[in-house]
């Protein structure tokens, strides 16, 4: 088994190569980053419509939700389709 000596100047090279991996991850993150899920305020803010508007599609099936943690957040694609008007059903 043969031994590998690590340097300090090896660190440092891995450590910016590690650097400059994590920010091009970023930059690219952000360009095609999207908001996917909104809660019910925004989608309220979004379509100008109440509290139990917003409940009265999500009882009636045509809005999807996902509850976590007690919050609604609803798919900006599901919402973008509902406004459409491509409801699956």
């Amino acid at each position: 088994m043969a031994i590998e000596i690590i340097t300090k100047d090896d660190l440092d090279a891995f450590r910016q190569t590690l650097l400059n991996d994590i920010r091009e991850l970023l930059s690219n993150g952000e360009k095609s980053e999207t908001i996917e899920w909104l809660r019910c305020a925004d989608v309220r803010k979004l379509l100008k419509i109440s509290t139990g508007t917003i409940q009265n599609l999500r009882i009636t099936g045509k809005l999807k939700s996902q509850k976590v943690g007690g919050i609604h957040f609803y798919s900006l694609r599901d919402i973008q389709n509902m406004v459409n008007g491509k409801i699956d059903k």
